[in-house]
């Protein structure tokens, strides 16, 4: 694994420790079986954002201290130039940019994705607390959601309850590069 999953992997075991919880404890309450948890604790799997979401909001910590160490110190605007953010790869079928990595206490997480053509063949869905919504950018974009199937072309969006499970991919041989927003 890479040293940005080894970091993060430690960040999340030191805030158990310092909790007082045990790996049974903290996978109830993430709904993981204490093996899967080890598994990411360890940083032998890496963590999707839905589980750095349940994380943080356990912890009552920012995802972007989860991920970078470091707490967001903005309380009133957060500005993002082009082609910044904090890249995050959080899973291996999509590339993510934090939008606001810097604003503390964040209601949503403004993401900018991008899926490679190919990227995610198998369809392996990801299932979450709360909602999102999805707007593309560019290209198209491949999205179920539970038993619904649909193309999403530029400037097309779709908004749900990403408990659903859900998945993404890039239609034809060109990337496709969406905004989601994961309201936890």
């Amino acid at each position: 694994m890479s040293d940005q999953v080894r970091q993060i992997a430690q960040r999340v075991k030191e805030l158990r420790e310092i909790s007082d919880l045990t790996v049974a404890e903290v996978a109830s309450k993430v709904e993981l079986s204490p093996e899967e948890y080890e598994a990411y604790e360890s940083g032998r799997v890496d963590m999707s954002i839905s589980l750095l979401i349940k994380l943080s909001e356990l912890y009552g910590v920012d995802t972007t201290t989860l991920l970078t160490g470091q707490a967001p110190r903005l309380s009133v605007c957060a500005l993002t130039r082009r082609n910044m953010g904090t890249p995050v790869k959080r899973a291996k079928h999509y590339i993510y940019k934090n939008l606001a990595y810097n604003f503390n206490h964040r209601k949503i997480e403004p993401l900018l994705v991008t899926v490679e053509p190919g990227a995610n063949a198998d369809m392996e869905p990801n299932s979450h607390e709360g909602h999102e919504f999805d707007y593309v950018l560019q290209g198209a974009l491949r999205l179920k959601v539970g038993d619904q199937d649909m193309i999403l072309n530029e400037g097309d969006s779709a908004y749900y309850d990403s408990i659903h499970p859900h998945v993404m991919q890039a239609v034809g041989d060109k990337r496709c590069v969406f905004l989601a927003m994961v309201i936890p």
